[in-house]
């Protein structure tokens, strides 16, 4: 039988369940919108007691913000076995999964949040990036990407944020469509570039050897072939 007593929260435990709270306020509604009262209620917490964890909602907003970088990155991990393809596929689902949980938050953190401009902000901005380049860069099995890969790369995974954000105002394309545009934009970035430069073809002619016939590459080279007249 319950005694109705709680226990009580140790100081880091507290930190968490606040970044929880937040995270998921954060991730509903802009974080411009959310107040710390909100944040207390949530937690069910007084608003003195969130500042006593917490200097305001500045640092509370890049302490969530750190975790949802986290989550992020992880998304782009994946084992390295099986086809190119249909690895970046799943990695696209991933981090559309990540986009569509925290829409508003992802769209305030890239257009414009309480927090952009910050040095913390930027860095872990930065870190996410970093961590999708290594990770992809690590699939094609190089250890020091030449220019025209990173170029490539970092193009792609740039074009993967505008993509998403597009994508959150009004969900007009289906969104396993643009996973798949995707994977398609991230061959024909490597094909266009294969085009000016001989490692990049030799690099673009392993990426699609083990490649099979109903996989997302071998797709993207019918769609083209049915345009041809």
């Amino acid at each position: 039988m319950s005694t109705g007593v709680r226990r009580r929260m140790g100081v880091e435990e507290r930190r968490q369940q606040l970044i929880g709270v937040a995270l998921d306020l954060f991730s509903r509604r802009s974080p411009d919108e959310v107040s710390i009262d909100e944040i207390a209620s949530a937690a069910g917490i007084s608003r003195p007691l969130v500042y006593h964890y917490f200097p305001g909602k500045l640092s509370l907003y890049e302490a969530a913000l750190k975790r949802a970088s986290e989550d992020l990155a992880g998304r782009f991990a994946e084992p390295h076995e099986g086809p190119l393809g249909a690895r970046l596929l799943r990695v696209m689902r991933r981090y559309f999964d990540f986009v569509d949980e925290h829409g508003p938050g992802f769209s305030a953190l890239m257009r414009g949040g309480p927090a952009v401009g910050s040095s913390t902000t930027n860095a872990l901005i930065d870190s996410v990036r970093q961590a999708a380049y290594e990770h992809i860069v690590a699939h094609l099995g190089v250890t020091e990407a030449p220019a025209r890969l990173e170029l490539v790369v970092r193009s792609w995974i740039s074009l993967a944020e505008s993509t998403a954000l597009i994508w959150l105002d009004g969900r007009r394309i289906p969104r396993g469509e643009l996973e798949l545009q995707l994977v398609h934009d991230f061959a024909a970035l490597a094909a266009v570039s294969a085009a000016y430069d001989a490692d990049m073809a030799a690099l673009l002619s392993t990426m699609v050897k083990d490649e099979p016939a109903d996989g997302p590459f071998a797709e993207l080279v019918g769609r083209l072939l049915s345009l041809a007249p």
